[in-house]
């Protein structure tokens, strides 16, 4: 033990964790010491601060009675330059008063910064040996005990700042599904019209960049085609004012395919761009600034993408992300925010449509005073993923990249792609054609003969063909209609024509002459006719019947149990006996059978 004498401002600064860990004395130190009395405790109020934003305690509290109303508006307003109390991750405005209600949150228990540092609760020194050395002017110190600098760093400790979200987006962030599905009916609709339209449509004010926002693995179905119009139509009418000597605000439009990790690594990407802008032209998108293929997961062109939209939104422009459900905006959004590096709260991102609720406005990520905002998917209804539950929904999100799965077929023959669509070949001026699925890898296929398609509805579809998943469900999606299209091919080689279902995927169609399709599905879901985005197929061809799957063999053996058990019940019911018709006991004669006549017209027959 080595005595060594300490100043009052280090005697300060040992005592205070001295105060927290020193439990055997019946009466706290500080009252040992009136000349060093401590004014404020330990952990106050100032650190709680730095841990959650200001507007969560100044908004709300546990006792807050009054549920905000719901807004879908987003979480800044420009005319007052003031942040909204909303959820960081979706954008509803938060409240803390009805879990029953959007926007719930559970307002976190406040912990001191210091919370994880282990307490001693070994004395360090007897009580009586340390009023002693009080007195003295000095204390007892051991070697081992920390110095100035080290109990300076344990109370300056911080946890990491850890941004609090509503409960749906915590379930969505951690469990990948809404916890109450009932909360979803109650979420108020976004007017992209009122909140975002008009702001892009405004002559005046400052300059707008739109970032639309596209999924790769479904072009046609998430491609904003009322926003391509709108914005087209702003870009003519602004651009012949500003011509004019009159104010024109001249929107820029760059067009973002995401997920192209999805498709197919030999994927030319100046072919992939042309066959994006020849698509977006016919969306509506007449006056394209600029075209990025992305990968938000693998980063690829992200770097180029920030560099691109720094340059077009200039010192003080906005920039509005906008697009489909489940397009992947805000995953985009926050690929972005990593590249910068610069300070982003992470956006909630799941494989559920319809995650981002309000417009939110991100921090860290342009320069100076421009803006970039997050607005909520655009509902398609014309998707048919907007009419799966959330477990049919994961059959069909693609998560892998593609891979082909073709057949050959002649006139007569379908293909069932789950129980969501069906391609008949009707007519071919050739022998046979080439069908390549290019959908997700969950989803099992069906080839057979056409003749047999209506059994094939009525026994498969909702068991071995999902989804949908159970026989209940096939009702709820609609009415099973066809619609009949015109193809055409030059090679065999490689696909001509695509046939997409929007939110599904498509068939490819590869054939040197003409045929005459019918295509099934539930009405309201968008089928279109293309040109082929992936020209090549598969080397190995399917075989006919059901394809190689989880929920097949699932299905198949759920329904030869039920076999079996039917066939054992029916074997374990008693055999019912014979019921006797008489008790006539016939005796044949071995001399004269039954069947002979005896002499004067009687047989042998005698009745006991």
């Amino acid at each position: 033990m080595i005595v060594q004498t300490l100043s009052p401002s280090k005697l300060r600064k040992l005592l205070r964790p001295l105060c927290s860990s020193f439990y055997s004395s019946p009466k706290p130190v500080a009252n040992c010491i009136p000349e060093f009395q401590i004014t404020q405790p330990i952990y106050s109020q100032k650190s709680t601060e730095k841990i959650f934003p200001p507007f969560f305690f100044r908004g709300f509290s546990a006792q807050s009675s009054s549920v905000s109303l719901l807004s879908r508006d987003g979480n800044y307003n420009e005319a007052t330059s003031e942040i909204i109390v909303i959820c960081p991750g979706c954008g509803v405005r938060m409240q803390d008063s009805d879990p029953r209600q959007p926007g719930y949150f559970i307002n976190p228990s406040t912990k001191p910064l210091n919370y994880k540092t282990p307490i001693d609760r070994n004395p360090i020194l007897d009580e009586a040996e340390i009023s002693s050395s009080l007195k003295k002017g000095f204390l007892n110190e051991p070697v081992e005990a920390e110095d100035e600098e080290s109990v300076e760093l344990n109370l300056n400790l911080k946890s990491p700042e850890k941004p609090v979200v509503c409960a749906r987006c915590h379930s969505l962030r951690h469990y990948g599904k809404v916890k109450d599905q009932s909360v979803e009916n109650l979420l108020p609709d976004f007017d992209f019209d009122h909140t975002v339209g008009r702001r892009l449509v405004s002559a005046s004010g400052t300059r707008a960049v739109v970032l639309m926002v596209v999924d790769g693995s479904d072009f046609d179905g998430s491609f904003p085609r009322t926003v391509a119009k709108l914005v087209s139509k702003t870009i003519d009418e602004n651009s012949r004012a500003w011509k004019e000597g009159k104010s024109g605000n001249v929107p820029r439009i760059v067009l973002v395919v995401t997920k192209i990790d999805l498709l197919p690594s030999s994927v030319s990407p100046t072919g992939l761009e042309h066959w994006v802008r020849t698509r977006a032209r016919y969306g509506g998108a007449t006056k394209l600034t600029s075209v990025h293929l992305v990968s938000a997961v693998k980063n690829w062109g992200v770097k180029n993408l920030v560099n691109d939209v720094v340059a077009l939104a200039g010192t003080r422009g906005h920039v509005w992300a906008v697009g489909a459900q489940n397009a992947g905006k805000s995953t985009l959004i926050n690929a972005i925010g990593k590249c910068v590096g610069g300070k982003v709260t992470h956006l909630t991102e799941a494989p559920v449509p319809g995650t981002t609720l309000g417009i939110l406005r991100v921090e860290g990520v342009l320069p100076k005073n421009a803006k970039l905002f997050d607005t909520p998917g655009l509902l398609h209804p014309h998707q048919i993923s907007t009419r799966l539950t959330r477990e049919e929904q994961k059959l069909v999100h693609m998560s892998k990249e593609l891979k082909p799965r073709t057949y050959r077929i002649k006139v007569g023959h379908s293909v069932h792609i789950g129980g969501l669509m069906r391609l008949d070949v009707d007519e071919l001026s050739v022998d046979s054609v080439y069908i390549t699925v290019w959908a997700s890898p969950l989803i099992p296929l069906h080839m057979g003969k056409t003749e047999n398609a209506s059994t094939m509805f009525e026994e498969h579809f909702g068991n071995q063909l999902q989804p949908p998943i159970g026989r209940d469900r096939v009702a709820k999606l609609g009415e099973w209609v066809k619609k009949e299209f015109n193809v055409s091919g030059n090679a065999w080689d490689s696909s001509s024509v695509d046939v997409a279902a929007s939110g599904l995927g498509w068939f490819a169609i590869g054939l040197k002459g003409e045929a005459r399709l019918g295509v099934w599905t539930y009405d309201g879901i968008d089928v279109v006719v293309r040109n082929s985005l992936l020209p090549f197929r598969s080397c190995d061809f399917e075989v006919a019947g059901f394809s190689v799957s989880k929920i097949v063999s699932c299905a198949d053996r759920t329904k030869n149990k039920k076999n079996s058990d039917e066939k054992k019940r029916k074997m374990r019911e008693p055999i019912a006996e014979p019921v006797a018709l008489s008790s006539t006991v016939v005796t044949v004669d071995a001399e004269h059978p039954p069947s002979t006549e005896l002499p004067g017209g009687g047989n042998n027959v005698r009745e006991i």
